[in-house]
Formats: structure tokens, sequence, C-alpha cells
């Protein structure tokens, strides 16, 4: 990994995503810069490969991953918040207890 990709902590895995892939674990309260500049906090300590938006995105928006439709918001996501089940329904499984998408 590069000495850049180490510091920021994510990747864009393409120009189209609305979120980005973490790159090594984060701290509850770190701070990330985005893709456009902005200052994230990270509200919850996370691990490698979970994903954080890259913009605020809004409930029934299409959140794209390698520029492709991962799922559906299911609740706004801020910009730098933390994107899994509890704010998204996947396109590709359904979700003990949500509805699916």
């Amino acid at each position: 990994m590069s000495e850049d990709r180490a510091r920021t902590g994510w990747v864009r895995l393409s120009a189209e995503d609305s979120v980005v892939v973490l790159t090594r674990d984060v701290a509850s309260g770190e701070e990330l810069r985005g893709p456009d500049g902005e200052r994230w906090i990270v509200n919850a300590p996370l691990t490698m490969g979970h994903k954080l938006a890259a913009r605020a995105i809004a409930p029934g928006e299409a959140v794209l991953k390698y520029g492709f439709p991962i799922g559906v918001a299911s609740a706004p996501i801020s910009a730098g918040e933390h994107v899994h089940t509890h704010n998204l329904h996947s396109a590709h499984i359904r979700i003990a207890g949500g509805d699916g998408a």
C-alpha cells in the first residue's frame, strides 16, 4: 500500500462511487480527509474494508461502489458516515429483519 493510501485511510474504487472503502482500521474520533478535501470524523471504530459515504446520500438513493449500485440508502447518510446494513438495503442479498432491495 502506498504511503498516501495509508495516510488517507481509504480508496475510491470508481470515480462515480458514492462510498469510499477503508484501507486500514480507524479509531472512533479519528479524522479523515474526504476525496474533495472535506474532513470526516469517524464516530465508531471501523476495520479495513468497511465503507464510508463520500458525500451525503439521500434515503432511496442508489449507493454506488465499483461504479455499480450495491444497494439503496434506507436513511439519510452524511458524508463520512459508516455505510452498512443499518442504513443500506442491499441490492444483492435480503437482510434479516429488513425488507431488502
